[in-house]
C-alpha cells in the first residue's frame, strides 16, 4: 500500500513541478518519498484519514513507532473504526479478553463434561453390578420358573433401599427424603413377613421361595427401618419437614399423613382378599402389604412436587427407580397369574383389584421414569416439573 502511494504521489508531482524543483528532488530522493506520503493523507487525494491526536491509521513493524507516531505491529492501535483492536493489544473488553474467556468456558465445559463421565460410569456400575448379580440368582435358583419375577422384583426393591442407604449416610443428609414413604414400607414388609414366614401359599415356586425371598424381604426391612433411622435421628437436621406435607390436613399432627394411606388400604384388604394360605390373618397380612406398596410412593412423588426448584438428587432417584422397576417386574408377573389370587367363594376380584392397583402406581410414575431416564444419560441431576397431568409429580 506505501508502495502505492509513492506512485500516485510520482505522478502528481512531475506534473505540477517547476524543472527547479524537479533538480531539487533528483538532489534530496529521502524528502521527496516524505513529502509524498504526507501529500497521500491529506487533500482530496487522501485514502484514509489519521486518527484523532495526529496519529495515522498504519504502524509500524515491531515495536518501532509507526508513520504519524502510530503504534506498530504488536501494539497497533488498528483502524479507529468504533474502537476494534487491531493486531495486538486491544482496548478493553476486546478480542483478546475475550479470547481468554472463551478458553475459560471451554475449560469449564470440558471439567463439566469429565464429571458427568464419571457419575455416569457409576450408574453404569452400579446397574450393572445388580444385574449380574440378578442373572447369578437366576441360573442357580430359578431353574428358568416364571415365578422367578416375584424373586426379582423383591431383589429390585432391597437394591433401592440400599442405595438410599448408601446416600444417607454417605452424605449425612437427609434432604429430598420422604419419611412417610419410609413408614408405610416398613409396615409393607413387616405384614409380608408374618405371611411368608408362615405359610408357603405367596412364596415363588422356584428354589428361590425355599429361603433366598425370604432373606431378600428381610434384608429390604432392615434396609428400610435403617433409612428411616437415620432421617429422624442423627440426620433430622436436614431432613426437609416442610415439604414432606402428604396428608397433613387441619388438625393432623405434622408427620403422621401415612395414616391417610395405611388405614384406608387395611379396610380394603379385610374385605377383599384371596384365600391361597387358608389362614384370616395370613391372608390379610400379604394382601394388604400387596395393596399398600402401590400407594407407598406417593409420598415421595408429594414431596418431589414441592421441592421449589424441582431438582431430585441422582441417588434418590435412584432409589425411586429401582423401586418403580420391581414394581414393573411383579406386575408383569401378575398379570398372567391374577387368576390364582382367588377368594374362599371363588372371585377373582382380589386379582383384579391387584393388579388395577399395581398398574396405576405404574402410571404415576410413567413421567418420573422418563426424566429418570435423561438424568442418567446425561448424567444430570433428574429435574422434575412441578405439575404434570397426573398431578403428582
Amino acid at each position: 500500500r506505501v508502495t502505492g502511494y509513492v506512485k500516485a504521489a510520482k505522478t502528481r508531482s512531475k506534473a505540477t513541478a517547476t524543472p527547479s524543483t524537479r533538480e531539487r528532488l533528483k538532489r534530496q530522493p529521502t524528502g521527496r518519498i516524505v513529502k509524498a506520503l504526507n501529500m497521500s493523507s491529506e487533500g482530496p487525494y487522501a485514502r484514509y484519514a489519521a486518527p484523532a491526536g495526529g496519529q495515522d491509521a498504519y504502524g509500524g513493524y515491531g515495536n518501532a513507532p509507526g508513520y504519524g507516531n502510530a503504534p506498530g505491529y504488536g501494539q497497533t492501535q488498528g483502524y479507529p473504526t468504533g474502537g476494534d483492536g487491531g493486531y495486538g493489544q486491544p482496548a478493553a473488553g476486546g478480542d483478546y479478553q475475550q479470547s481468554q474467556t472463551d478458553g475459560g468456558d471451554d475449560k469449564s465445559k470440558k471439567g463439566k463434561k469429565s464429571i458427568a463421565l464419571q457419575a455416569l460410569n457409576k450408574n453404569v456400575l452400579m446397574w450393572s453390578g445388580f444385574f449380574s448379580a440378578s442373572l447369578l440368582v437366576y441360573y442357580t435358583l430359578s431353574g428358568g420358573d416364571f415365578s422367578f419375577l416375584m424373586t426379582y422384583g423383591a431383589m429390585s426393591r432391597m437394591f433401592g433401599f440400599a442405595i438410599l442407604n448408601v446416600k444417607t449416610f454417605k452424605s449425612q443428609r437427609a434432604t429430598g427424603i420422604s419419611i412417610k414413604t419410609l413408614q408405610l414400607y416398613c409396615l409393607v414388609f413387616f405384614f409380608r413377613l408374618t405371611s411368608i414366614i408362615r405359610h408357603e401359599g405367596y412364596l415363588p415356586y422356584d428354589k428361590s421361595g425355599d429361603w433366598l425371598y425370604h432373606f431378600i424381604e428381610i434384608m429390604a426391612l432392615i434396609f428400610t427401618a435403617s433409612a428411616l433411622w437415620g432421617c429422624m435421628g442423627p440426620f433430622k437436621q436436614t431432613y426437609q419437614q416442610d415439604m414432606d406435607k402428604f396428608g397433613e390436613m387441619s388438625g393432623m399432627p405434622p408427620g403422621l399423613g401415612a395414616v391417610f394411606l395405611a388405614v384406608p388400604v387395611l379396610v380394603v384388604a379385610i374385605l377383599i382378599h384371596p384365600n391361597l394360605n387358608s389362614d384370616f390373618l395370613s391372608d390379610v397380612a400379604w394382601t394388604y402389604a400387596m395393596y399398600l406398596e402401590s400407594v407407598a410412593l406417593v409420598p415421595q412423588l408429594y414431596m418431589f412436587q414441592k421441592q421449589a426448584s424441582g431438582v431430585v438428587e441422582l441417588l434418590t432417584a435412584h432409589f425411586v427407580a429401582a423401586l418403580g422397576f420391581g414394581r414393573l417386574l411383579e406386575f408383569a408377573f401378575w398379570v398372567y397369574s391374577y387368576h390364582e389370587l382367588a377368594t374362599a367363594a371363588g372371585s377373582k376380584l382380589p386379582g383384579y383389584l391387584a393388579l388395577f392397583s399395581q398398574f396405576m402406581q405404574l402410571v404415576l410414575m410413567l413421567d418420573f421414569f422418563w426424566y429418570y431416564y435423561m438424568a442418567v444419560k446425561n448424567a444430570t441431576p433428574l429435574v422434575l416439573p412441578s405439575h404434570t397431568g397426573m398431578g403428582i409429580v
